[in-house]
């Protein structure tokens, strides 16, 4: 059983969109003539989808300069200081719910550390604040990241947010054609943290934003050969990887496929795909292109 993963295959991934990789029609192109060369062999096909808010943490809209009170261009980096120290000012106003709320789940936020005792106000909101400030902390001690300002992008229920129409045609067809239902999931909707992965938020902060244990099992599970595409190289597609070779068995690498030619880095971030690749071909992973693949 063959298993085709499409990670983020979204428009404003794609030239015209607000994040757009120059490369990436290319790589739709490519992986829809994938699809319909092998429609017979693919037997499910799961597709991810960033799915943001327009008030997320990576948005504009979520901070302000804390002396001119504007908000920060698209790739300004937040540190844990520049929260600290007031340079940058989360927004206290967004409704979260009661205590926890639908965003963030005690047990859950404890297991990445001690919980702030003045994380929640006396009606039991979330302080925004101190929130943020423990948030990039940790950002910042996973050694992956640290809080990067995007354009907007993925936001719910806009053009940008919909499958590249060259490979939603592909997959519909497939699912015509064999009788496949196509697998969804969402990712990104807690505005408090930010999901690379498909599996797992840099931040745990709820049950959706942990690793993803069902999605995992049920890809290990049902799959002979997992192939994975999709944007970006250098973040969603790189850390979703990461997170499948972390759980995946070491003698069962050869397994795992990458279309290395359906995949391309957000401009910038070049070097980070670049290594992604090597780590993976050190790991055992199969590197390949749409053309040399076969199922």
């Amino acid at each position: 059983m063959t298993t085709l993963l499409l990670i983020d295959v979204q428009n404003d991934f794609h030239p015209g969109g607000s994040l757009a990789i120059p490369t990436a029609d290319t790589d739709a192109t490519r992986t829809a003539s994938f699809i319909r060369k092998h429609m017979s062999s693919i037997s499910r096909i799961v597709m991810t989808m960033a799915s943001n808010q327009t008030l997320h943490t990576f948005n504009s809209g979520f901070w302000t300069n804390g002396e001119t009170g504007e908000h920060p261009s698209p790739f300004t980096t937040i540190t844990s200081d520049d929260v600290k120290n007031g340079t940058w000012v989360p927004r206290g106003d967004i409704r979260q719910g009661g205590k926890g709320g639908p965003m963030i789940d005690d047990a859950i936020f404890a297991k990445g550390g001690d919980i702030p005792s003045n994380l929640y106000n006396e009606d039991g909101s979330v302080n925004i604040l101190q929130f943020c400030i423990e948030y990039t902390s940790r950002l910042e001690s996973k050694g992956r990241f640290q809080l990067c300002i995007w354009p907007k992008h993925c936001l719910i229920g806009t053009s940008g947010h919909n499958v590249v129409p060259e490979v939603m045609e592909a997959v519909l067809d497939w699912s015509h054609e064999t009788g496949g239902i196509v697998e969804w999931v969402d990712k990104g909707q807690n505005l408090f943290t930010e999901m690379y992965s498909a599996f797992c938020a840099e931040v745990p902060l709820n049950g959706k934003t942990d690793f993803d244990q069902d999605l995992f099992s049920s890809l290990k599970k049902g799959t002979n050969e997992l192939v994975i595409c999709g944007q970006a190289l250098s973040h969603c597609v790189n850390y979703t990887v990461r997170d499948i070779v972390e759980h995946w068995p070491k003698d069962e690498m050869d397994k795992l496929t990458i279309l290395a030619d359906c995949a391309s880095s957000v401009p910038g971030f070049e070097s980070v795909g670049e290594q992604f690749v090597k780590d993976m071909k050190e790991l055992g992973v199969n590197v390949e292109t749409s053309e040399t693949f076969e199922c």
